[in-house]
């Protein structure tokens, strides 16, 4: 392993058209081969989880289940709705509507308690979930009734309108995110570099790796569904990585140039730069893939796509960095020389080592608490983490629901004008009971009294006499009680308890032989939560001894693996607390452009605690790294922390800094996870570059000495010591 990133950098410094080549023609057969077999996209069931799952599976077993359905209001556009008009709409719409291959049903208008509004329902075929591909055929035809009707309102609105126009959004704020990101990465990189031509490397190998991995996260849908966030997590966090890999390599090439003073041609620098900087990659990339491998012991369908894409990315980003990055410097290198054969290359050379002295300086002053005070910045420091973790312990999750989608989109704000009128179609619960086909009359009734009590309830909806569908062979049977309350909130909550705790037992439970389920959009929710909870323990645990272990294979150090494991667990739980600070309350609302769920969704904590580990492994890696390269060439511990410290500060801050404008652009986005989760990946970079980097770790390794590398100390002539140990033969100038 230490040897390999040093042969591929050889092997691309010597053939640098083959690699250029063949790294973009494997971007595009990546992306070809993605294309040509498509994308395999979660199914309804591979979301089932709990209780509201296995009720869903009864369902589906009988012929019950969830359809897409879609709801047609017709309203005047000022006064009384006009009987007559919207009669000829409703038959015209129905008209249209039965004509739709994608169509299976269309039931008679319902008129709203206030007389204002009629309702066509419109049941789609298929499964629930492919409502939001079927569903433009539908809104089509209500946009060309509108048309016919000019005094009418005619709108349409359902979860299948709904899911459309939520991956609409994500689209357009996905494009957004990249015309807010692209431009502030180049201008950072532009500052690091001071060309335009080595500003514009890490983008091209980015962007290029991000295609690839797209391509390649298809091929892997077929294996794992994608469940569609997995693009998501590609373009998030593949920008990010793909800089941040090749800028360490890029800055490390350029500081042994530098160092070289002329006497080394461009292939020898590679070899150097590959041999500390393509190590370091390695070990980051595979902590980061390690680490969100552990997602996939969640069983959850989204967290397995969540992981897919941010390991394929990863992967791949780090195979660019080792392969056509290498022969990408070469070319560069050869066509600087050219022009600095033309100037005073040894004049170039001081002034690159002046501004080198002067950036030294400036993270010199940031060191300088660490360097003088180690215990009190340790203190200080840790006693700001824990301040702003401390919000984590009152953390509290939420699935969010439709109900919680931006207003901005069209079908949304129909949803809202459709639950006003007809509340009864806010939220349901389904309640299955699966029994023998002779029990069937017996779990019928047994269901109507069911129905009956929840109806004197006040956390239920009182509707007609409630109906129960039982399936074609008798075994399955279905009843359907309406909330008036949103799926995430207290109310709603309390009345599946209700449900399950109190009225299921006492009537369905005490028919033997029947076995019951309560699904819905509650229950659904909530089960969710639970399932995740119940996961977390093992997620955590595993990730936590991974790192663990990851570093002591790295760094042969216990005690560094320990203070790694506990130094990611500060910045997460710190991040987080900022995460419940900003979103759980409603003060920052109208600054981020939010409305507070009064929690925190409950993908994001799981996922940012596993995410987070890995980024921070970056910049632990890279540190360490050159902390231990130090030690290897002989320098006493102390010396050796402020070294590596020093030398890795500038690049570990401009790569925070590109990663902070990526993960800061998502808070622009209108989806509140995406919100959530760019926010706190954001501020867990910017603390980790800056808190944990230049002011913990260094106090703690200042403090620890030489005891920080128990059971083995780094002994000298183990790593390259400033070149020595390549001898470039051809390559010397």
């Amino acid at each position: 392993m230490r040897n390999r990133p040093v042969r591929m950098a050889r092997w691309s410094a010597r053939h640098p058209w083959s690699a250029i080549i063949g790294w973009f023609v494997f971007v595009v057969l990546c992306l070809g081969a993605g294309i040509a077999t498509g994308t395999e996209e979660a199914t309804t069931k591979d979301f089932w989880v709990g209780e509201a799952g296995r009720a869903e599976s009864m369902a589906t077993e009988g012929g019950l289940q969830r359809r897409p359905t879609e709801h047609v209001l017709i309203s005047s556009k000022s006064g009384p709705l006009d009987t007559e008009a919207a009669g000829t709409a409703v038959r015209e719409l129905t008209d249209r509507m039965t004509r739709l291959p994608e169509v299976d049903s269309v039931a008679a208008p319902v008129r709203s308690r206030d007389g204002s509004t009629l309702r066509v329902t419109v049941v789609l075929k298929g499964a629930e979930l492919e409502g939001r591909k079927n569903v433009v055929p539908l809104l089509e035809q209500t946009a060309k009734v509108a048309a016919g009707h000019p005094d009418l309102v005619v709108e349409e609105t359902g979860s299948p309108a709904i899911s459309k126009g939520v991956n609409d959004q994500r689209d357009d704020d996905l494009a957004l995110s990249e015309r807010i990101t692209l431009p502030v990465t180049l201008v950072i990189l532009l500052i690091v570099f001071g060309s335009v031509v080595m500003a514009g490397v890490p983008l091209l190998l980015a962007l290029s790796s991000i295609a690839a991995a797209v391509g390649l996260s298809m091929l892997a849908s077929h294996v794992l569904p994608d469940a569609g966030v997995g693009t998501n997590m590609i373009l998030l966090i593949g920008l990010a990585v793909g800089v941040d890999y090749t800028l360490f390599y890029l800055k490390r090439e350029r500081e042994e140039r530098a160092r070289a003073e002329g006497r080394l041609g461009p292939e020898a620098l590679v070899e150097l730069a590959a041999a500390t900087a393509g190590r370091a990659i390695v070990v980051s990339g595979l902590a980061v893939i390690v680490s969100t491998a552990t997602l996939y012991l969640a069983t959850d369908v989204i967290f397995s796509s969540l992981a897919t894409g941010t390991i394929l990315v990863v992967a791949v980003a780090m195979a660019s960095s080792l392969t056509v990055l290498p022969a990408l410097l070469v070319k560069i290198g050869h066509r600087t020389d050219r022009r600095a054969a033309r100037r005073t290359d040894r004049r170039t050379a001081r002034r690159a080592d002046r501004r080198t002295a002067e950036n030294g300086r400036v993270f010199a002053a940031l060191l300088r608490p660490a360097r003088r005070r180690p215990a009190a910045t340790l203190c200080v420091s840790v006693l700001l983490m824990l301040g702003l973790a401390a919000p984590v312990l009152g953390m509290k999750l939420i699935d969010p629901g439709k109900d919680t989608f931006s207003r901005d989109i069209p079908a949304m704000q129909v949803y809202d004008r459709l639950t006003a009128k007809f509340p009864e179609l806010l939220v349901k619960h389904e309640v299955v009971a699966r029994s023998a086909p002779d029990r069937a009359p017996q779990v019928r009734q047994a269901l109507l009294d069911l129905g009956r009590r929840a109806q004197n309830d006040p956390l239920f909806a009182r509707n007609a006499e409630p109906t129960v569908r039982t399936s074609a062979d008798g075994r399955i049977s279905v009843l359907e009680l309406a909330v008036p309350y949103p799926a995430p909130s207290d109310r709603a909550i309390e009345s599946l308890d209700h449900l399950r705790q109190v009225y299921l037992p006492a009537t369905v439970g005490t028919t033997a032989g029947v076995e019951t389920a309560v699904s819905g959009d509650v229950a659904r929710g909530q089960d969710y939560v639970e399932h995740e909870s119940g996961k977390l323990p093992l997620v955590i645990g595993f990730l936590l001894l991974l790192t663990f272990v990851m570093t002591v294979w790295a760094f042969r150090s216990v005690v560094i693996a320990l203070i790694t494991v506990l130094l990611n667990v500060l910045s997460a739980a710190a991040a987080l607390g900022v995460l419940v600070l900003v979103f759980q309350g409603t003060w920052a609302e109208n600054l981020l452009d939010f409305t507070s769920l009064g929690a925190i969704a409950s993908r994001v904590p799981l996922f940012l605690f596993v995410i987070l580990f890995g980024l921070s492994m970056d910049y632990q890696v890279f540190v360490v790294s050159r902390i231990k390269e130090a030690m290897d060439d002989g320098m006493p511990a102390r010396a050796a922390v402020l070294e590596g410290i020093g030398r890795s500060a500038k690049v570990v801050t401009s790569a925070a800094m590109v990663m902070v404008t990526v993960f800061a652009a998502f808070v622009f986005l209108h989806l509140t996870e995406m919100k959530q989760m760019g926010l706190c990946l954001a501020v867990a970079v910017l603390l980790d570059a800056v808190v944990i980097r230049l002011m913990i770790l260094p106090s703690i390794l200042l403090l620890l000495g030489e005891r920080a590398w128990w059971p083995r100390r780094p002994t000298p002539g183990t790593s390259v010591p400033r070149g020595r140990s390549i001898r470039p033969t051809r390559n010397v100038v």
